[in-house]
């Protein structure tokens, strides 16, 4: 990675959404890229809704060198219902994210931001574990997942989304 690439992911932060960043999430869940990652902008929104709603959880802007360019989130998974795959385990916080300013998608931004927020919410929750649900489609996300410490677990059939990797990050052990 080059110099000035490293000098950009330092300045990666994330930083409490707040109500005037609707604007700039609700053009970004209409952006092609994001909608074929999040799916459609209205249960995308609805989702965000719910994260921002939720006392416990965590809905993050991203920001590099002050300038938003994605969001993040993370939430107990429990919240999400009882239609999650019994390999999921307890105590497992699922987190999403997506870079909204197509100039900074594929420069690492998320894997920085990620690494962020599991720091976040292994440092203040008792989250045992961090999963995604990827289409199996989006090779490029599963591999950023990776990337970011996300291992495979299984092929989880969505009953609106269809086959999703599930990916697990587990919380890290200290010494």
């Amino acid at each position: 990675m080059a110099a000035a690439e490293e000098d950009a992911l330092a300045a990666v932060k994330l930083r409490p959404v707040t109500p005037g960043d609707w604007p700039r999430l609700l053009k970004w869940l209409r952006d092609p890229a994001v909608e074929r990652w999040w799916g459609s902008p209205s249960s995308s929104e609805a989702g965000i809704r719910l994260v921002l709603e939720t006392p416990s959880a965590l809905g993050r802007m991203i920001e590099v060198a002050g300038l938003p360019v994605g969001y993040a989130h993370a939430i107990d998974a429990a919240y999400w219902g009882e239609e999650l795959p019994d390999v999921l385990p307890q105590w497992t916080w699922d987190v999403d994210i997506f870079i909204g300013e197509p100039e900074f998608r594929g420069r690492h931004v998320g894997e920085a931001a990620l690494d962020l927020l599991a720091d976040e919410v292994f440092s203040t929750t008792f989250a045992m574990a961090l999963s995604v649900f990827v289409s199996v489609r989006n090779e490029a996300a599963v591999r950023a997942y990776e990337r970011a410490g996300f291992k495979w677990v299984t092929v989880w059939e969505d009953p609106v989304a269809g086959p999703e990797w599930l990916m697990l990050r587990k919380r890290p052990v200290h010494s």
